[in-house]
């Protein structure tokens, strides 16, 4: 039998990474998600399903503990985050044994582990909810820089890396060095703006919200730039009718869904900022009862 790890772990990071295993399961039961896998659809995917989804995040659970643990320290803000990557390698590698090779969460691990290491040292630094994007561009400085201008051919593995020599785009990495602007500048509000309607339909609603300006760099590695083009101008119809709130906003996402399968287009980045979005709101309602 291997050496059991020992981890020192307080409550409180316990406490909010329950959160964000929340947050992930909400990303995959909702439906109609045009393109996504769901309770009751696989969506553009063949190689996976709600139960690989829920295998995944149940794999997940220990290290987004980790990631907030990691934030409850006095270390800078650059330390923690090559702590986290460190953890979120192995973190990956679990994924992988637990879907048998198939990629459920790589974009939302990075995501995730990043923005909760950075509500971890908001808390441990005694500051309020709004200096969580602030940390978060401290934490990847720099990151697009060192790990993408440098490329060459040659060096390209990852998805990411291949789309930023082909087109430029610096996918997932940008976005955090931002400091995820796609949530905190409009999927936190837009979110708050539906709580009126049901947490399914709330949940496609943000979705189809963040479709409208994300460049998703899993439509462009399936498809082309053009493709993300015609994504983006499709969500902002249905919202302009009304989305999930009007019958031909619904009309028009359960239309998408056929369409999305057939021409094999998967949101799969904004699937991932939806994660973000429900957990930071989470976060949010948690942190004002401190």
């Amino acid at each position: 039998m291997s050496r059991i790890k020992i981890y020192t772990v307080n409550e409180m990071a316990m406490e909010i990474s329950s959160l964000a295993v929340q947050a992930m399961i909400y990303e995959v039961s909702c439906y109609p998600s045009p393109g996504l896998v769901s309770p009751v659809s696989c969506g553009a995917h063949k190689d996976m399903d709600f139960f690989t989804f829920i295998d995944s995040t149940a794999a997940l659970s220990k290290y987004l503990t980790l990631f907030i643990q990691e934030g409850f320290s006095n270390k800078s803000y650059r330390e923690i985050f090559n702590s986290i990557r460190k953890i979120g390698i192995t973190a990956e590698q679990d994924m992988f044994v637990k879907t048998k090779g198939i990629n459920t969460h790589k974009g939302m691990l990075f995501l995730m582990g990043i923005s909760c290491a950075a509500v971890g040292k908001t808390i441990h630094e005694n500051k309020s909810f709004k200096y969580i994007q602030s940390i978060i561009k401290e934490m990847t400085s720099g990151i697009v820089e060192k790990e993408l201008m440098q490329l060459k051919d040659t060096d390209a593995h990852s998805h990411g890396e291949k789309l930023f020599l082909k087109y430029k785009t610096d996918g997932v990495r940008g976005e955090v060095e931002r400091g995820i602007p796609t949530v905190f500048q409009f999927s936190l509000d837009f979110y708050k703006e539906n709580s009126e309607l049901s947490i399914n339909d709330r949940l496609i609603q943000t979705l189809i919200g963040i479709m409208q300006n994300c460049n998703d760099s899993t439509i462009i590695h399936r498809h082309s730039v053009e493709v993300l083009e015609e994504v983006k101008e499709t969500a902002r119809e249905i919202i302009a009718i009304g989305g999930m709130k009007t019958a031909k906003g619904r009309e028009k996402i359960n239309n998408l869904s056929t369409e999305f399968i057939k021409r094999n287009i998967s949101p799969g980045g904004s699937a991932d900022l939806l994660g973000v979005t429900v957990f930071l709101s989470l976060v949010e309602e948690y942190m004002k009862k401190l």
